[in-house]
């Protein structure tokens, strides 16, 4: 059994950058194809709709394959519960909420200091140490992240409307934080795929509360395109991306990997120029170029702690 313990860490190490990619590049695809998905469904009925695809296959996973799954503890039923609803539906409800009221440029600036949250969360509750090397490169990154944000495109717009949206995005911040540091600190006891399972599903009661006939009016009412989108949102930046995301969490510490979430506004900016042709700077190819600087720093060998 430890034979294959080791093995399975020599090839997720070895294959590291595919495992933490993959989310980055499903978790880009999300913006372009949120819009596409809230011309046929409003914002909490797109959540409950791609929420239900992800237990859909979730609930088949565990009935197939229930050897897979570590055992869930009596005494962890509840705090996977919030870690669910809270870094899973209230983090997305926040997102959805806040973009309402402030521009997508400014929802961008404030979801970068995700990473800094983890940081200072992994050092209060799991101990991680401040290196320097981190400190230095989540700030190029997130500085990268600002230029891509406010500069990087020719039709950026740093609006905020009403307060009351830009903390709704702040508070997504905190939650998404959390979810990355509860979730490093619970893969002790469970492996990436039973806790991301278990998180999805527990956390999806949380739902039930928002059901309302307009789902059934908008869901009836669905495209073809819409069941696609939704399909496509619920199975590969949900279901595949929290599970890569927590497997990576495995082999790295949570400040090391949550830097990489600089990536997503970079990828977003070039999808959304394939497919909108929305124009972008040479300031946008600056910025990248410091996010993608901060990335090589974290993972620089050898640091010194603050």
């Amino acid at each position: 059994m430890s034979e294959q313990i080791a093995k399975k860490d020599t090839f997720a190490k070895k294959y590291f950058f595919i495992i933490i990619g993959m989310p980055i590049v499903f978790w880009a695809l999300v913006f372009p194809f949120i819009k596409i998905a809230l011309e046929e469904l409003s914002p909490i009925n797109l959540t409950i709709m791609r929420l239900l695809v992800v237990c859909i296959v979730f609930l088949t996973l565990l009935i197939v394959k229930p050897n897979k799954f570590s055992k869930i503890q009596k005494k962890d039923i509840i705090p996977i519960f919030l870690v669910g609803f809270l870094g899973i539906i209230l983090y997305h409800f926040g997102l959805n909420y806040g973009e309402q009221y402030i521009s997508a440029s400014a929802a961008s600036v404030i979801i970068a200091t995700i990473p800094i949250f983890v940081v200072i969360l992994a050092a209060i509750f799991l101990k991680e140490k401040i290196t320097l090397k981190i400190v230095l490169g989540v700030l190029l990154s997130l500085v990268g992240v600002v230029v891509i944000s406010t500069v990087g495109r020719s039709d950026t717009l740093l609006e905020i409307k009403y307060i009351s949206g830009a903390l709704a995005v702040l508070l997504a911040a905190v939650l998404g934080a959390g979810y990355t540091v509860a979730g490093k600190k619970m893969l002790q006891r469970y492996s990436a795929l039973s806790l991301t399972v278990y998180v999805c599903l527990l956390g999806s009661l949380g739902l039930i509360p928002f059901i309302s006939r307009s789902l059934f009016e908008e869901v009836a009412a669905m495209s073809l395109t819409g069941w696609s989108v939704v399909i496509f949102l619920g199975v590969f930046p949900t279901v595949i991306g929290y599970v890569l995301w927590y497997v990576a969490l495995e082999i790295k510490s949570a400040s090391e990997i949550s830097v990489y979430l600089y990536f997503v506004p970079v990828l977003s900016t070039i999808i959304s120029y394939i497919l909108f042709r929305d124009e972008i700077t040479w300031l946008f190819v600056f910025g990248g170029a410091l996010v993608i600087l901060g990335l090589h720093v974290v993972n620089k060998q050898g640091s010194k702690a603050v």
